[in-house]
């Protein structure tokens, strides 16, 4: 494309360059907060889950953080390398594995959920709650657009 020509979608108008790039930050800026308790990012969305829902199974995890089967067990392993969680047999399908926090990760949600409000408060500074609200409501109709 010759230098003079315009660009058919600049970055600055792509909404999902923005949401990107916004979320990139948010990713950066949690990391930092958590990794030194042990955790990285992998596994956070995983325990943001299991705080509300132990003892699911390894496939109800994967649909719930959004992943395909072999990142969940990726995770699964090293959260189980570190303590966090272990693995248990399903009592009616051996095929079946459920997902248990132990004490240690039970332990890392007074210790990270701060932090993870700490980050969000950062990133809405300067915002009222209706525009916050706003953001959300915006955000969750673009999701539903690209469902369709």
């Amino acid at each position: 494309m010759p230098d003079d020509a315009p660009e058919s979608l600049p970055l600055a108008l792509s909404l999902g360059y923005q949401i990107r790039a916004t979320h990139r930050l948010f990713q950066r800026k949690l990391q930092t907060e958590i990794e030194q308790h042990g955790v990285t990012l992998g596994m956070w969305y995983f325990l943001r889950v299991l705080w509300t829902e132990d003892g699911i199974t390894q496939s109800e995890l994967s649909q719930r953080v959004g992943t395909m089967e072999p990142t969940t067990l990726s995770a699964i392993r090293d959260m189980e390398r570190n303590g966090f969680v272990r693995r248990v047999p399903h009592a009616g399908d051996r095929r079946k594995i459920n997902i248990y926090l132990t004490d240690e990760g039970h332990a890392l949600r007074d210790k990270l959920l701060p932090s993870a409000i700490a980050v969000v408060q950062a990133a809405s500074a300067g915002l009222t709650m209706r525009e916050i609200t706003m953001v959300l409501d915006i955000l969750k109709a673009i999701q539903r657009n690209l469902q369709e």
